[in-house]
């Protein structure tokens, strides 16, 4: 409320008049009066100086105007702050992923269309992902969990087919193909407990009567990778995961092989907000390789 009266009297006071302030604000002249009154008589001030023709400040008019003047201003670079953020014109975009490979052609096609919006990406795993959006840490989570939550928007990014990565050395690097048993006797690199890779390797291993053979905890896909290129070990991730690369030799799995869904999520109270709603119309499902070569 306080707001209109200052206005109201930041108008007055430029202008002179009543009368003319009343057609700037587009009130009527009583509307100008009665503010002007209430913000005297609640202080117990006299703003104006009412002579014939016109209205001249007061001592205590002068001083608060140029306190005023900041408001008004302030208002005005709160109004333009808006403006450019609802039209995209700055901000950042957030997202957290189990991995860049399934989102970065979205973000691509996003930073396209508003290059003047930063764009962020938290790597971790499936389970930190959707805590952090539901904690306002980042604006959309890609992860491998599928989450069942009239709260959360999901579209599915890609569905595909778990292999085995090992190096060109490996004992197995030269099958055509492996059975999920012959796991039982690889050292494996899985990811931290709440990866889905991890509980989808766990699960094809129980399926099969077999437990997790001796691994290694290693906390990001890409430091996997470099581990295998050191021979360390082999890995069982989603084929649409791995990089080309000669030190590194995919081997499928002949039957059975775990399918391992990706998702985006997003809060579906912000779905329709300006910039998480720009980022979905730039979403761009996941191709499998053997589709795109098909194409």
């Amino acid at each position: 409320m306080l707001g209109d009266l200052l206005m109201t009297f930041y108008e007055v006071a430029r202008q002179g008049s009543i009368t003319t302030a009343a057609k700037q604000l587009r009130v009527s002249q009583p509307t100008v009066t009665g503010r002007i009154r209430q913000l005297e008589e609640t202080y117990g001030v006299e703003l104006f100086y009412r002579r014939a023709s016109r209205v001249d400040l007061s001592d205590v008019g002068v001083a608060l105007m140029p306190v005023v003047e900041q408001l008004m201003q302030q208002e005005g670079n709160a109004d333009y702050l808006l403006r450019n953020a609802g039209n995209l014109l700055f901000g950042n975009l957030r997202i957290g992923a189990t991995g860049p490979y399934y989102i970065l052609r979205s973000v691509a096609t996003f930073r396209q269309r508003y290059p003047a919006i930063d764009v962020s990406i938290d790597i971790g795993n499936s389970q930190q992902m959707i805590d952090a959006l539901f904690e306002y840490r980042i604006d959309a989570a890609v992860s491998s969990h599928t989450v069942h939550d009239d709260r959360l928007t999901r579209i599915q990014l890609a569905s595909d087919p778990m292999v085995l990565v090992v190096h060109p050395n490996h004992p197995l690097a030269r099958q055509p193909h492996v059975d999920i048993a012959q796991l039982a006797s690889c050292h494996l690199l899985v990811r931290e407990h709440g990866s889905m890779t991890r509980k989808a390797t766990e699960t094809a291993l129980a399926e099969s009567g077999h437990e997790l053979p001796p691994h290694t905890v290693i906390g990001s896909r890409e430091a996997i990778y470099e581990a295998i290129r050191q021979n360390l070990g082999a890995s069982v991730v989603p084929v649409g995961e791995v990089p080309p690369d000669p030190a590194l030799r995919i081997v499928p799995f002949a039957q059975g092989a775990p399918v391992l869904h990706e998702y985006l999520y997003c809060l579906e109270g912000r779905r329709t907000t300006r910039l998480v709603g720009a980022f979905l119309d730039c979403v761009v499902p996941h191709v499998p390789a053997t589709q795109a070569q098909a194409a």
